[in-house]
């Protein structure tokens, strides 16, 4: 059976911890191990960050969080998605070590951590339009 949640919630950092938390605990539907279930806190911390540090810098915007378990196949599948400023080189941006924020304490790593953290990543960028994350990770432990 496959069940989902939707919240849209306003691109400010308060609501990262929120958002890592609200996933983890839908998850559990599908038995992760506690190393798994920290795997994809992790990647779900990195996107929402990146929706809230590079879609919308100096405004608040709107961040788009929806998380579908499929206890079947007990895989989770989350996607972050922003209607902010977008990302103009895709390709780019997905290297490790890329940074739009040259001048701030950013590592450039938010989409490698993502992927290594979760079984599937993809992203989907339009400039002035916004950016989707779409991760899934399957929980294989018994």
């Amino acid at each position: 059976m496959k069940n989902f949640f939707e919240m849209t919630m306003p691109s400010d950092g308060r609501n990262e911890a929120f958002a890592r938390s609200a996933v983890a605990a839908f998850s559990v539907i599908c038995s992760p191990t506690v190393e798994e279930i920290n795997d994809l806190k992790t990647a779900v911390s990195e996107a929402v960050t990146n929706a809230i540090v590079h879609a919308y810098p100096n405004e608040t915007g709107l961040v788009k969080l929806r998380c579908e378990a499929d206890d079947e196949t007990r895989t989770v599948t989350v996607t972050v998605e922003d209607f902010g400023k977008g990302i103009e080189d895709l390709d780019k941006a997905l290297e490790p070590f890329f940074s739009t924020c040259a001048n701030e304490e950013r590592s450039g790593m938010g989409f490698t951590i993502i992927q290594t953290f979760t079984d599937n990543m993809s992203v989907t960028s339009r400039p002035d339009e916004g950016t989707t994350v779409t991760m899934q990770k399957v929980f294989r432990s018994c």
